[in-house]
């Protein structure tokens, strides 16, 4: 006797707490774990490399106590591979916010004009003042490079916005002006650069090709405490992303304030790509491909914001690793390893953006 089988199906499980609900998507936390062990993994092996070579067993045991290289390992190696892993999530889940309100793949903090906002004031500083990414005395001493990174950031984001505006806020519209502003913003920065001395250009291009050399715990806490409040936040809209890509009459149609609901998770993923630039420079096309290789991942129709922040720190670590060992002893910036990775993945998106334009 036959009997008909009905294949199981998998679905999405609603998460509930108290009156809140998000789904639980089982791809996604078996991404989200994987994630997990490949950051933990490429941190150690990044923490092995340094002028005292060490075992893996040794990096695991000075993290736990050990105290024949807890120094190094805490205070010289732990910080910038921590600083590296939440910069790349807060770049890769303010583009996920990015690319979904603009619902445009291609878009990303560059766009927003966060990251050439920042690297202008920092040139500008550096040149002017002959300051380095420390700090520099008098009232820069109060503030530090990171903290104008982060003013730069925010007021170069600002202007777009600005100028995006008309009686409400389109997505293409926004990426259009970013597009246009941040070429402005290059351009200034280059110029700013050919001017000033010599020593003081050299200094201003180590951190605005994205580095993460010499981090201490002090470009740590303000990212950590940036994603800590900031993800959250970003989850609570969730829904609206979602609804975002139906299209602006659909929005309003769902009852949603389309351009409250737009200005707030942009203010999210401006302060994040902020403060992940202020911390370790502007560390290009991390923003731009981690959301993109998440939404694949997980096989969604938004780019999902947890699994992005971990392929984004992922990816971050992971450049920092080659940039480290490439062409040793010789270190190069981690934004040259991410830029020269991320460029073909860039053509990818093109040409599929034109083949799906096409069918």
């Amino acid at each position: 006797m036959n009997v008909k089988t009905t294949p199981r199906i998998t679905a999405d499980r609603p998460l509930r707490v108290r009156g809140a609900s998000w789904l639980v998507r089982p791809r996604g936390l078996l991404m989200a774990v994987t994630g997990t062990v490949a950051l933990l993994t490429l941190m150690a092996l990044n923490m092995r490399m340094g002028d005292i070579p060490m075992t893996l067993a040794e990096v695991v045991a000075a993290t736990i106590g050990d105290t024949a290289h807890s120094f190094v390992v805490m205070e010289l190696r732990l910080p910038r591979a921590l600083t590296g892993a939440l910069v790349g999530a807060a770049l890769a889940v303010s583009g996920a916010i990015t690319q979904a309100i603009a619902r445009n793949p291609l878009a990303s903090p560059d766009v927003l004009g966060v990251t050439q906002g920042a690297s202008v004031t920092v040139v500008a500083v550096i040149v002017f003042t002959g300051a380095t990414y420390g700090g520099a005395s008098g009232t820069l001493a109060l503030v530090g490079l990171p903290a104008i990174a982060l003013l730069g950031g925010f007021a170069g984001a600002v202007v777009v916005y600005a100028l995006a505006w008309r009686r409400g806020l389109s997505g293409h519209r926004l990426v259009l002006v970013g597009i246009g502003i941040s070429a402005v913003f290059t351009n200034l920065k280059y110029w700013l650069l050919t001017v000033g001395d010599v020593n003081d250009s050299s200094r201003a291009m180590v951190w605005i090709s994205g580095s993460l050399h010499a981090r201490g715990w002090e470009h740590v806490w303000p990212v950590l405490s940036a994603l800590a409040v900031l993800v959250p936040a970003a989850l609570l809209g969730t829904r609206t992303l979602n609804a975002l890509r139906f299209g602006d009459d659909t929005v309003t149609g769902l009852g949603m304030r389309m351009n409250r609901a737009r200005g707030v998770l942009l203010l999210i993923a401006v302060l994040l790509a902020a403060v992940a630039t202020a911390s370790a420079g502007p560390v290009a096309f991390v923003a731009l491909a981690a959301p993109q290789i998440a939404l694949r991942l997980v096989r969604t129709a938004q780019p999902p914001l947890i699994v992005s922040a971990f392929v984004g720190a992922v990816l971050t670590v992971a450049a920092d690793l080659l940039a480290r060992s490439l062409f040793s002893p010789t270190e190069l910036p981690v934004g040259v390893v991410t830029a020269v990775l991320g460029a073909p993945y860039l053509i990818y998106l093109l040409i599929r953006i034109r083949r799906e334009r096409r069918t």
